[in-house]
């Protein structure tokens, strides 16, 4: 009989993760974030269900685990919000939704699958979302369900020492995954609250369709996480896919390259790639990124420190 083919790779974000530098609570945290939403988006996968399913599915499990910067646990802006961004993209149609600084929809990855799904657009952001979202019956949250004590105290932090270097072990946590199913389509999903007290609206890769998050049937899938701002200026999700599809890259070779050029630029972070032929896998630039992969044929493998 015929295995079902598939495979599926999720990150929880990229930064300054070493050994003894986490504590084993929050290493343990870490990883039984990451094991419940591979598993959840792995159950699709095998039961012959889409890569969209899967990729929402495991997003969504990671964004209500307060230990990742996404959803629930999401940072606060400098005048004391959480504010989220998101988008998912269908490799089969090159659908694609986004949405940026809701502060009231408790998945923002399903609010972009539904701005994708049912609207004529791509990216809803701010109040206009979150209407839209009580619209068409998305799931909202009080501020209340978004706080948690850790991530008011990063930013009580900052805000006393705004001249001290920007430490990247404040800001991991970005989510994200990628699959191919059993059909051969890519989809990609990525969410994230942002910086620790950003200001002025901010907005990162993460919602942007082609910098942070990409999928084409014709090369791959891609999320990203890292320095949001590098991620842009080199449309680095559309890049990696752009190599595989028209230079014939791998996709080891492309997202390999992608982040050195973003490293020469002074950036940091990471991706995580699947493409349609069912290789899966990442690169990063930084100590650590929190990672997991699961294949038709493997169980799942889950990492965090750049040894793993």
């Amino acid at each position: 009989m015929t295995a079902i083919r598939w495979t599926l790779v999720i990150h929880g974000g990229s930064g300054s993760m070493r050994r003894g530098h986490l504590s084993d609570a929050d290493d343990r945290a870490g990883r039984a974030g990451l094991k419940a939403a591979i598993e959840a988006g792995s159950a699709i996968l095998a039961a012959g269900g889409s890569a969209l399913d899967a990729v929402e599915a495991a997003v969504r499990l990671l964004e209500d685990d307060p230990h990742f910067n996404a959803g629930r646990g999401s940072v606060y802006t400098a005048e004391g919000h959480i504010e989220c961004d998101a988008a998912i993209m269908d490799g089969a149609t090159l659908d694609a939704g986004a949405i940026a600084g809701v502060r009231a929809t408790r998945n923002p990855i399903t609010l972009a699958r539904a701005v994708m799904e049912r609207s004529h657009h791509v990216f809803l952001a701010g109040s206009g979302a979150d209407a839209f979202a009580r619209a068409h019956g998305v799931e909202s949250a009080d501020p209340a369900w978004f706080e948690t004590a850790e991530r008011r105290r990063q930013l009580d932090e900052i805000l006393a020492n705004p001249d001290a270097p920007f430490d990247s072990a404040m800001k991991y946590g970005t989510v994200g995954a990628v699959a191919v199913d059993t059909h051969g389509h890519v989809a990609a999903a990525t969410s994230t609250g942002g910086l620790t007290g950003k200001k002025w609206g901010r907005v990162g890769d993460s919602p942007l369709i082609g910098a942070g998050t990409y999928a084409d049937d014709r090369a791959c899938a891609v999320s990203c996480t890292g320095a949001g701002e590098f991620f842009i200026r080199l449309g680095l999700a559309h890049e990696i896919t752009a190599r595989v599809r028209l230079a014939g890259a791998s996709i080891d070779d492309a997202a390999d390259a992608l982040i050195s050029e973003l490293g020469d630029m002074g950036g940091k972070g990471g991706v995580i790639v699947v493409s349609a032929d069912g290789s899966g896998g990442w690169a990063f630039n930084t100590p650590g990124m929190y990672r997991a992969i699961a294949t038709h044929d493997a169980p799942p493998e889950i990492a965090i420190y750049g040894d793993e």
